[in-house]
């Protein structure tokens, strides 16, 4: 009586492994790309937002930005403010903070490592090194220029995202 074993023979799966192993080597940078793609579309975003809010509230303010501390900088941003650009305080009169919030949030940048602080801005009167790894974002005094500090993002916006 001779008895008939049925399965796959030691090729056969060698064959299928390495098959699998091509085509995840074709798909995975793919995959990573995308990734890439999306965060630089969220910081293009996040860019174009917070630049036309900082306008707005350039002209809402006696054309003066916000205060150049980081904590100041956010918080007038994302608080009702009056045209001096003071705060209004926990339980205040709305009707004399007419202004704001210009953002629900402040964004973080997606490019700054988890590391790093990513939502907070450092502050200067010229262009930093790219990517200093000091903030996620710059904000230069002098111009009112708001941009990315990262190095990372696609060549085409290597001037911190230049929108």
């Amino acid at each position: 009586m001779s008895k008939k074993h049925t399965g796959f023979t030691l090729v056969e799966i060698l064959i299928v492994v390495i098959i699998l192993g091509i085509l995840a080597a074709i798909v995975i940078p793919q995959f990573t790309q995308a990734s890439n793609d999306a965060r630089q579309s969220a910081l293009e975003s996040d860019l174009q937002t917070v630049r036309s809010q900082l306008e707005l509230y350039k002209v809402q303010h006696l054309e003066e930005y916000p205060t150049a501390t980081a904590a100041d900088f956010i918080t007038q941003l994302s608080s009702r403010t009056n045209s001096a650009g003071t705060v209004m305080p926990a339980g205040g009169d709305t009707t004399l903070y007419p202004f704001g919030p210009y953002l629900q949030k402040f964004p973080s940048n997606p490019f700054v490592s988890s590391g790093t602080t990513t939502n907070t801005v450092t502050f200067g009167t010229a262009e930093p090194a790219p990517g200093d790894g000091l903030s996620g974002w710059y904000f230069n005094t002098d111009t009112g220029k708001f941009s990315a500090n990262s190095d990372k993002t696609k060549p085409a916006c290597a001037d911190h995202i230049n929108l």
